[in-house]
């Protein structure tokens, strides 16, 4: 039988395309990971790489390998899951994906407040694009996901959406602060705060503008909510957020949310989890905690805007569960 990390050293090198590049991500010196596959493809007599001048790419041989270790690595997650949940809260670890600005604000509140209560189980929040949660659900690397725009996936389901828009945030002593929507074209003459290329917001963003044909230059750009939020309460500087993104801020009066009167499409929050597997009751009853933060820090009427809940869809759930 192949040793566990044998498969991952083959599962990283196929997904990423290069020894160098699957030992930093595993911490493990790229020689020796060379030196295992090498190995195994003697000990099959088959090449299970082509060693290409920009890469490496699994030959027939290595992508039927590949098909038998990714199953193998699933299952043995989900098995490591099942008995971890076996001693349901007395200890164990519940994973959750999201992304930075539900992080800090949502997630921060909901696993607080669960660990008041449930002090033995340990929680651990992973910061990540929309693309990667989905991956790291799928996968069962992470218990809940929990952020914009996550792809859909036959291999997940949804415990909780909820049909939010971005807007303006700025400081409550901003001129526009006193405005109850603020059309795009008067944010033009203040600075601007965009989000990096590598967020989902900079491409919601700059196509509003881009289609309210506003030719803008942004004074700031950053991959950091806080950051954006800092900026923001300092001066006359503008982000765009939702106002999950700043709930806390909005609790305490340190910023203002005004919703744009004619951009910005649909911004779809939700809560996933991956489907047809175990779960264990730790993760549960995060994922209850998380949709109460949520209910709580939604905009305008509650019942509107969702899209789906725990009670619509899983009305045969017991009260406790949200999926």
């Amino acid at each position: 039988m192949l040793h566990s990390r044998l498969l991952q050293y083959i599962d990283e090198v196929a997904r990423l395309g290069s020894i160098r590049a699957a030992g930093a991500r595993l911490h493990v010196a790229p020689s020796a990971i060379n030196r295992q596959i090498l190995l195994l493809e003697a000990e099959l007599d088959q090449p299970l790489f082509e060693r290409l001048p920009r890469g490496m790419r699994p030959t027939p041989a290595g992508e039927a390998l590949l098909a038998h270790i990714r199953g193998t690595l699933q299952q043995y997650r989900e098995t490591v899951a099942d008995i971890r949940d076996l001693h349901a809260l007395g200890s164990g670890e519940v994973v959750i994906a999201t992304m930075t600005g539900l992080a800090s604000g949502v997630v921060a509140t909901a696993a607080a407040s669960f660990r008041s209560r449930h002090p033995q189980v340990r929680i651990s929040i992973r910061t990540m694009t929309s693309l990667d949660i989905l991956r790291a659900v799928e996968h069962s690397e992470a218990d809940l996901g929990l952020g914009f725009n996550v792809p859909s996936s036959t291999q997940t389901e949804v415990c909780w959406q909820l049909n939010t828009r971005l807007g303006v945030v700025v400081s409550p002593r901003h001129p526009l602060a006193g405005m109850e929507t603020i059309p795009l074209a008067q944010c033009t003459p203040y600075p601007l705060i965009f989000a990096d290329r590598s967020m989902v917001i900079h491409g919601i963003v700059a196509e509003a503008f881009a289609n309210a044909a506003l030719d803008i230059q942004p004074a700031f750009h950053t991959n950091s909510i806080e950051t954006m939020k800092r900026l923001a309460g300092g001066g006359e500087a503008i982000a765009f957020l939702s106002e999950f993104d700043v709930a806390e801020e909005l609790r305490d009066g340190r910023l203002a949310f005004r919703p744009v009167r004619d951009a910005f499409s649909n911004n779809i929050v939700s809560l996933v989890r991956r489907e047809k597997h175990g779960h264990g009751l730790a993760s549960l009853l995060l994922a209850d905690e998380i949709v109460d933060a949520l209910r709580a820090g939604a905009p305008g009427p509650k019942s509107p805007g969702l899209l789906r809940s725990s009670e619509e869809r899983f009305d045969h759930a017991p009260e406790s569960r949200v999926c």
